[in-house]
């Protein structure tokens, strides 16, 4: 207990530095959790104390025995609270991932190089790879690109960088249209509001509600350094389509 206190009670540089949060935001998603009721408090284990071990491990990828240590529980313990707190923040998603207007994004607004060009877009999608552990006898599905088996996860960015839209759990391997697809054939997938669009990068095909740059032109923003500027339309718009886009690389961390 004088762990917890000092993790989450103590100063505030302790709890960011430890959960990636400030106390008071910490106290709130308890609080919502608890609320929503997947998670109560138990005999021996608080809310409080479950959804900290959560952050930890999450936070500093930490494995289950460093946790059980530091919080003084067994690993069975650990490892069945932190599936229930995962439950629970799953069914955050539908709250928390949604976009907060439809108005045309600030970022585009009043500006001659984005408006009204782009002034229906409402963000951008991204395929990335993320380390996981997988079962030995599916492994192999889990290897694409990367060294190391990796799910391939879509997330969808507004341009004040919060996520609109994940989909994780895809092997390594699938091709990002694949994974796309999915997202737009599940009932709880990716729902693009009528007359709005996401930017995309060239892996996906153009379509009402994604728009990629044209092909076999420049792209990059490193390719336009120095006086390398556009010569036609489309060496313009992809320069333009690129600027946008590097928002949801920035928040993903490209």
């Amino acid at each position: 207990m004088a762990y917890l206190r000092k993790l989450y009670c103590g100063e505030e540089k302790h709890c960011i530095g430890e959960l990636r949060m400030e106390k008071s935001v910490f106290f709130k998603l308890c609080d919502k959790l608890r609320s929503m009721g997947p998670l109560k408090d138990t005999w021996h284990c608080t809310v409080e104390e479950q959804v900290a071990m959560f952050l930890t491990t999450v936070g500093h990828h930490k494995k289950n025995i460093n946790i059980s240590f530091h919080f003084t529980r067994s690993g069975e313990t650990v490892s069945r609270h932190f599936n229930r707190v995962l439950f629970a923040i799953g069914k955050l998603g539908p709250e928390m991932l949604r976009h907060r207007t439809l108005d045309t994004p600030s970022k585009i607004e009043g500006n001659p190089r984005f408006d009204p060009y782009f002034k229906d877009c409402i963000g951008a999608i991204e395929g990335t790879h993320v380390p996981c552990n997988v079962p030995s006898r599916i492994v192999d599905r889990f290897r694409g690109r990367k060294p190391f088996p990796t799910q391939n996860v879509l997330a969808a960015v507004d341009f004040d960088l919060l996520f609109t839209y994940v989909c994780a759990g895809w092997e390594g391997s699938a091709h990002d249209s694949t994974v796309l697809r999915h997202s737009l054939e599940h009932p709880n997938g990716l729902r693009v509001p009528e007359g709005k669009y996401y930017l995309a990068d060239a892996g996906y095909a153009a379509r009402r509600e994604f728009l990629p740059p044209f092909r076999q032109t420049r792209y990059h923003l490193r390719e336009w350094r120095g006086n390398n500027r556009p010569r036609t339309q489309n060496e313009l718009f992809n320069l333009r389509h690129s600027s946008l886009r590097t928002t949801v690389e920035r928040h993903l961390g490209h």
